[in-house]
């Protein structure tokens, strides 16, 4: 386990660098997919790592092992984790879940207030048109969601440009895009170096809805024009627009200029072994604990049954040798 259990950190910290700018090259869809699974699966294999750390230390300390009925030596011959580590382990640990915890209920409260102002809006139709002279435009998940426009934003595109922008919003609630932002943001909560891949996310997803607008219109140049339009109607009024959480304009511009993006199965696959090596490494290093626990176990009854054969031999020999006398 001494070695074991430290891989899932090391594969935390390349999937923190080398994923967020290796998903932006991909079909965005299938990125978001796979940004999802790198998340979920690093995230469990962080704290899991942390807490079996946490716990190897802990085990070591006299009251707690004597509680457990196991043997210190064993523990420390076996496996041994400096107490600094583990108490270092168990903080980091306690803090990320707590980070998680508040971060479920912002999620939780940011949904219902969505459901909330759904029910709000004006009419009973998908699209929803707000008057308001500033350029607003966005998707408000819901049961079901909407997707709200503003006179100033519809002044601000053509037709065409219109259409795309309509496609755009309505792909970010078919592809329930706010359930991947909330998987990000909770694993990033519990673990921090997750945050690049949060970042790169809400790229991706911009960049998927992007890429439905533009089969839905069947012109790229269109959703192009769109996207870089309401751009700069949002840089006037500083307000964020044609984004559940925004990307980068000018990326996004270049690519729906070009052809779509091609698909490749390397970085999938690379990625694939990469989560494989990480669950693996924390199987075997659970595996590893619990068959050093038993050992422990087994050898803390062996010397308490040996005490109890020798104080037993003791009090029959006294008893005898009084019989003696």
């Amino acid at each position: 386990m001494l070695i074991s259990v430290y891989i899932p950190f090391i594969v935390t910290a390349v999937v923190a660098v080398v994923v967020p700018a290796v998903a932006r090259r991909l079909p965005p869809r299938a990125a978001a997919w796979a940004l999802a699974c790198v998340a979920v699966v690093t995230a469990v294999g962080w704290a899991g790592a942390l807490a079996l750390l946490a716990f190897t230390g802990v085990a070591q300390i006299p009251e707690i092992a004597q509680e457990g009925r196991w043997s210190v030596a064993v523990l420390q011959a076996e496996d041994p984790v400096y107490l600094v580590v583990a108490a270092g382990s168990a903080l980091v640990l306690a803090t990320g879940v707590v980070s998680l915890v508040v971060a479920a209920v912002r999620q939780v409260r940011h949904l219902l207030w969505a459901r909330r102002e759904c029910a709000r809006l004006p009419g009973d139709l998908e699209l929803a048109v707000v008057d308001h002279g500033d350029p607003m435009a966005f998707a408000l998940p819901g049961a079901p969601g909407r997707v709200v426009v503003s006179r100033g934003m519809l002044r601000c595109l053509g037709d065409v440009e219109r259409d795309a922008l309509f496609a755009h919003e309505r792909a970010h609630l078919r592809g329930r895009h706010h359930l991947f932002q909330a998987l990000w943001r909770l694993t990033a909560a519990l673990n921090p170096l997750l945050r690049p891949l949060a970042t790169a996310g809400g790229f991706v997803l911009e960049r998927w809805a992007d890429e439905e607008a533009a089969q839905r219109v069947g012109d790229r140049k269109a959703v192009a024009h769109a996207v870089g339009r309401a751009a700069l109607a949002s840089a006037a009024s500083r307000r964020p627009v044609l984004a559940v959480n925004g990307g980068s304009v000018p990326q996004r511009v270049r690519a729906l200029l070009g052809p779509p993006p091609a698909r490749r199965s390397l970085p999938f696959v690379a990625g694939a072994v990469l989560l494989a090596v990480c669950c693996a490494s924390l199987v075997n290093a659970a595996s590893d604990s619990d068959q050093m626990l038993d050992r422990a176990q087994s050898a803390h009854f062996a010397t308490h049954t040996a005490t109890a054969g020798t104080l037993s031999m003791d009090l029959h020999r006294t008893d005898a040798a009084r019989s003696l006398n």
